[in-house]
């Protein structure tokens, strides 16, 4: 009696964690997707101004005047490792390329002093606006707080950041890695033996790891037997070589059930370790998606079972025309979560499908439709004409 009543308590109490992280990603969707134009936060609540609600259609499709010309852009990243990374760039550049800018790519190769100093040589060259890719406040704060003092814009991924005037979007990683933490714990049944593959020092991995602490009290029965995980210049094939080991030390059936893996890269480097191991019966269950990744999901017999991802071309798009609603004088959130999605192999087809075709089979899939103004279908149909 006296046990039934430690679990109770202990499902009690994760219960109410993950309803506060659930409860503040919808606040964050439910405010951040109000209409951007003429909107103020007030105690909580978003009011339209009358400037907005009077403006007439004409008015609201005309280019603002501050993107009457061609705007310069600073795409700042943390590191640049693997397709996640290439298919975000892509969003990036297609989008600022749709409304006829220019963007300049820096990679930090993991060094965040370096990052903050892409910051100072932004701000120096006067950029009309700055994207950050991951990143670290204890490292960007005081840069990032200078850009905007000077009134340059700064929309950032994947960060940390609590600066007024700065917007932060993520992929919501308290569900990411919930959604494929409650999958992985659904097929094992809520029993078995597993491996983490997990690094620290990233935003976003410290807040899969909030969630990760809560999944093994709520799953008590799911043992972690190893945990590893390296970011590095070549992290898929550094991970397949610490697998590898991980395999050596555990060579039976059953030893090991499953792999969470909190990147697609240690999700890439995993599956091919235990695909040469022909130990196939180890299933992978990982986060983010790529083109290379979906293949690898959908090869035969793979491991790698399920993922939980947004599009990352899509992060990409979003971040730049929040971008370039600030530019334009735009009221934006401070907050910004987009709504990431579980793909199970199971719920594709056999025919190899692409990010794009990914739509079709995952309701919802890269279909944000966030930080949209009326005018820009115009600048993009002025562009088109050049």
């Amino acid at each position: 009696m006296k046990r039934f009543k430690a679990l109770s308590s202990l499902f009690l109490l994760f219960f109410a964690v993950f309803s506060i992280l659930t409860g503040c990603t919808h606040e964050q969707d439910a405010v951040s997707s109000k209409p951007a134009n003429g909107a103020k936060t007030t105690n909580n609540k978003t009011e339209t101004t009358s400037s907005h609600s009077t403006a007439t259609s004409d008015e609201q499709a005309a280019i603002p005047e501050k993107l009457k010309k061609p705007v310069k852009i600073a795409a700042i990243m943390q590191l640049s490792i693997g397709t996640f990374s290439s298919q975000y760039i892509a969003g990036v550049k297609e989008q600022v390329q749709k409304f006829g800018g220019e963007v300049q790519i820096y990679n930090a190769d993991n060094d965040l002093t370096k990052m903050a100093s892409y910051v100072e040589t932004a701000i120096t060259q006067n950029v009309d606006a700055i994207l950050l890719d991951h990143g670290r406040a204890d490292a960007l704060e005081g840069p990032v707080k200078k850009a905007v003092a000077k009134g340059i814009p700064v929309v950032a991924f994947d960060n940390d950041l609590n600066i007024p005037g700065v917007t932060v979007i993520d992929q919501d990683d308290y569900s990411l890695a919930w959604k494929t933490l409650k999958t992985l714990a659904e097929d094992l049944n809520g029993e078995g033996n597993i491996v983490t593959i997990w690094v620290g020092g990233f935003t976003p991995m410290e807040r899969r790891h909030v969630i990760y602490d809560a999944f093994k009290k709520r799953y008590p029965n799911i043992k972690e037997i190893a945990k590893f995980g390296t970011a590095s210049a070549n992290t898929a094939l550094d991970t397949q070589t610490q697998m590898e080991a991980i395999l050596k030390k555990y060579p039976n059936k059953g030893d090991i059930d499953a792999v969470f893996a909190t990147w697609d890269e240690f999700a890439k480097g995993a599956t091919r370790a235990i695909e040469q191991a022909g130990r196939t019966e180890i299933k992978v269950y990982g986060i983010d998606l790529s083109d290379e990744d979906l293949q690898m999901i959908q090869k035969p017999n793979s491991p790698w079972v399920a993922t939980t991802a947004t599009d990352p071309a899509e992060v990409g798009r979003v971040q730049v025309r929040f971008a370039y609603q600030k530019i334009a004088g735009e009221k934006t959130p401070n907050i910004y979560s987009l709504e990431p999605h579980l793909v199970k192999r199971s719920d594709l087809p056999d025919k190899q499908v692409s990010m794009n075709e990914l739509s079709q089979y995952i309701p919802g899939w890269g279909q944000s439709n966030v930080a949209i103004s009326p005018w820009m279908k115009t600048l993009e149909a002025q562009v088109n004409k050049k």
